[in-house]
């Protein structure tokens, strides 16, 4: 793993993965806007996927399953992605990667910013059985969409394939988690996923867009300085 964010090279062609990222980021904020007039057209009552999964959820609930449910629950809490977050921040920044650093600390506040009034102005009523949640509003899920955020930031920062792998799982896990717990419905922690797909991919898109105009301008500075025996060197 870099130890340092690596150098930029103006020569160098540009990033292809910005262009994905810039596409999944837009292609998930257009599947987050769809799910999210289909909910609306639906009276924000569950639609058929959710009663579905909601009675599966009942089902084969144990008192094992709801223990182990509540792990993901609580680590995902306010608290616990505060404290996650300014750790793994704090991380970055100690491997001397202070634009990833940024990167997570601002996809972190946004997606957060964006998911609370959100919900709120939805207001999409949770499941009436819900064992984790007593507030009413839960479209989209913040749990997952701050999960969804830290671990598509990460992987993209990072290029290692066991960062997208640990990270789907556990976001996986935090989707099952509030469904198991009755906290949201299928489309809620759906519409949570999109949410932090979209955030976590713009944003990283623009901070590396933002880094490499700094490094251009600070490569061309640099060239201006040279001298013309400096310029003709090979």
């Amino acid at each position: 793993m870099p130890t340092a964010d690596e150098p930029f090279d103006p020569a160098a062609a540009p990033d292809e993965r910005r262009t994905r990222a810039l596409i999944a980021g837009v292609a998930a904020t257009v599947g987050f806007v769809a799910l999210r007039v289909i909910v609306a057209l639906n009276g924000h009552a569950p639609l058929p996927i959710d009663v579905w999964w909601s009675d599966l959820m009942i089902a084969v609930r144990t008192d094992v399953g709801v223990f182990l449910a509540w792990i993901p629950a609580i680590v995902g809490g306010t608290v616990g992605m505060i404290v996650i977050g300014a750790l793994l921040v704090l991380a970055l920044v100690w491997r001397r990667r202070r634009w990833d650093a940024a990167t997570l600390a601002v996809a972190m506040v946004i997606v957060v910013a964006i998911g609370a009034p959100l919900a709120a102005l939805i207001a999409r009523t949770r499941p009436s059985d819900s064992l984790a949640e007593r507030m009413a509003t839960s479209f989209p899920s913040g749990h997952t969409a701050v999960a969804t955020t830290v671990v598509v930031v990460l992987a993209l920062a990072l290029r290692r394939w066991y960062v997208w792998v640990a990270g789907a799982a556990w976001v996986i896990l935090m989707m099952w988690s509030r469904t198991y717990l009755h906290a949201h419905w299928l489309t809620d922690v759906t519409a949570g996923l999109l949410e932090g797909i979209a955030v976590a991919a713009l944003v990283w898109s623009a901070v590396e867009a933002l880094r490499d105009r700094r490094a251009r301008r600070a490569a061309s500075t640099a060239d201006e300085h040279l001298t013309p025996q400096e310029t003709a060197r090979p």
